[in-house]
């Protein structure tokens, strides 16, 4: 309400983001704003429409445990304070078959033919605050949810328990509407599972649970709680002292999951089946009513958000940060920042600190007035581009426009571009040079490390985030392994280009390796991908040219794991030890007749030309 009221601050309410364009410091965003069909400016929620309003359908604020009609105020407290018809419940819609509604509203706010628009804003960041949404656990028919309906989940409970409630505050069972004498926690539900739910903690779920017990023990402390949990994980300031208050006030903590409940048809009452892991025993457990905690998934709409504003995501499907330690409130993209659960799981206090964070690193951005970028952003050379614009595809950021069939050349957005050097790696006409990563300045160095002893010597493509950092922290370790890998730093592996590769077996190296981040890591969003691919493809071309594919391998090395590498780079010493001189010697030979074709076809394409 305080944001609502506050000069500065537009909020758009029931609408969707349709396309972000532009970079840090110009986006434009097109926002579909849904009709209300009740003007937000005249309608002054005197609450008469709703008296006559004749649609009843349940409450989704309320979890479904009230009611609520087709014209409705969405949550107490909501931000405008205003009325909005649901025209896929009203009846007065093409042709007005009702219309109760609009004939007893004294300002004339409702207006049935309203319409949605497109808002188009021109901002400098954004910031994604896109939240979570919770697991379904319908699909655990062990616990009897929607079958028994003494079994509701946490959600549920709170609003039973809430003030603004359906009953007020006034907690009692489903069934029988009845105060419950004993209430039964289960934890975990939908988390911490490989087959049925997520794998990840939720982070949330054990205190949400002690917070949960402390309230029923405030309303009545004769009501008998127990919680059932894997692990209690209370690990944020003060929270091991609210644990310990729970304990304290009579709830029973009993470790492990049941694997059953069964409703007595009579009593309604829930028999919990369960083995306790400190004693080893199955054990029954009565309870009233039963409370399933659970788990935190990312919202079901994360893709779309992905797409619109390119970011990246973790293998859990939440976003990822641009860097974990250093900018952990900072989207790979420029420009845009996290805020609350779209990252990751968080409490209350944790969403506030990001927020703050969030917002701070916009006010930064804007106070600069200017961007700061690294100098390694590409160069295109117009008379060597054809216009296919591969360049643009790959780009992880955008950063290259190019408008198909303008015979236009593409243009880079420095601004936006993070020189990860995918455009430049993937240019079948070398029309892209990057700075500091150049063709040439990398043949070179390939071309200065087999000038002696090549076939004693493994060449190694690391990019500078990841598989370099994880050499340099073997080195730095004091890790044993062979010293004869020679490691050349590319921004990323979606820089190495195919010719580098060749080149280096050109010129006698027995064994080519070919790194970068994990998929999930990557530092440039899904350059590593494109990686891969080109790995492939030189797969193919060396098996069809008749040199072993083997000799080129390809490995995906975190900066944290010096081990890892130290052990990859031995696994290929003991490879290079099998590659004969012959062999090398074959590839050499093969390589140099392909040069001689490719530099004639140049000489012929360059005689055809003038």
């Amino acid at each position: 309400m305080d944001a609502g009221r506050h000069p500065n601050i537009k909020i758009i309410t029931n609408a969707t983001v349709e396309e972000v364009t532009g970079f840090v410091g110009n986006f434009h965003v097109k926002v579909q704003k849904k009709a209300r069909y009740v003007d937000e400016v005249k309608c002054n929620t005197c609450a008469e429409c709703v008296q006559v309003c004749p649609v009843v359908v349940p409450d989704e604020f309320q979890t479904g445990f009230s009611l609520r009609r087709a014209i409705y105020l969405p949550f107490p407290q909501a931000v405008p304070s205003a009325y909005l018809i649901n025209m896929e419940e009203c009846l007065g819609n093409n042709p007005i078959a009702c219309g109760k509604c609009a004939e007893v509203c004294e300002p004339k706010a409702i207006d049935y033919d309203m319409k949605d628009e497109i808002v188009e804003l021109d901002v400098g960041a954004i910031i994604v605050a896109t939240g979570m949404d919770v697991y379904d656990p319908t699909p655990l028919d062990e616990f009897g949810y929607t079958r028994y309906e003494n079994v509701v989940t946490n959600i549920e409970f709170e609003r039973l328990m809430g003030p603004t409630g359906p009953v007020a505050g006034e907690f009692i069972r489903p069934s029988d509407k009845q105060k419950p004498s004993s209430v039964a926690f289960i934890q975990c539900v939908g988390s911490r599972s490989l087959k049925r739910g997520n794998p990840y903690c939720s982070n949330i779920c054990c205190m949400n649970t002690i917070k949960e017990t402390l309230l029923l023990e405030e309303y009545d402390p004769t009501i008998e709680k127990k919680v059932f949990y894997i692990d209690i994980r209370a690990f944020g300031k003060g929270f091991e002292d609210l644990y310990k208050r729970s304990r304290e006030t009579g709830t029973q903590y009993i470790r492990g999951i049941p694997g059953q409940i069964v409703e007595d048809p009579e009593t309604k009452n829930l028999i919990l089946s369960v083995e306790d892991t400190t004693t080893g025993k199955i054990e029954e457990h009565e309870a009233e009513m039963v409370v399933l905690a659970l788990g935190v998934k990312p919202r079901d709409d994360a893709d779309i958000v992905q797409r619109i504003l390119t970011l990246s995501r973790t293998t859990d499907g939440f976003f990822m940060e641009s860097h974990p330690k250093l900018k952990p409130a900072d989207a790979p993209s420029a420009g845009i920042f996290y805020s609350g659960c779209s990252e990751y799981p968080k409490d209350v206090k944790d969403s506030v600190l990001q927020s703050g964070a969030a917002a701070s690193h916009a006010q930064i951005l804007f106070s600069e007035g200017k961007v700061k970028i690294e100098a390694l952003t590409p160069i295109i050379d117009n008379e060597l581009c054809k216009y296919c614009g591969i360049c643009a595809k790959v780009c992880p950021y955008k950063a290259i426009a190019f408008v198909p069939k303008t015979k236009k050349p593409p243009v880079v957005i420095e601004a936006a571009c993070h020189g990860c050097g995918t455009c430049g790696a993937e240019c079948p006409f070398d029309a892209i040079t990057m700075r500091h990563f150049a063709d040439k300045q990398i043949m070179a160095i390939v071309q200065s490390i087999l000038e002696e002893k090549p076939e004693e010597k493994i060449v190694v493509f690391a990019c500078n985030w990841c598989s370099y950092a994880g050499a340099d922290f073997a080195g730095s370790s004091r890790i044993q392994m062979p010293v004869n890998a020679r490691l050349i730093r590319t921004m990323c592996s979606g820089r190495t280009d195919e010719k580098f590769v060749l080149e280096a077996f050109r010129l006698g190296a027995p064994i080519v390796l070919f790194s970068g981040c994990h998929f999930a890591d990557c530092h440039y969003i899904d350059a590593n991908r494109w990686a891969q691919k080109r790995v492939e493809k030189l797969w193919d071309k060396l098996e069809k040219l008749g040199i072993r594919p083997e000799r080129l391998q390809l490995e995906w090395i975190a900066a944290s794991e010096a081990a890892k590498f130290s052990k990859v780079i031995s696994e290929l010493e003991e490879m290079r030890k099998k590659v004969t001189k012959e062999e090398i010697a074959q590839t050499m030979e093969i390589l140099n007749k392909e040069k001689e074709k490719e530099e004639e076809k140049k000489k012929q394409k360059a005689k055809k030309s003038t």
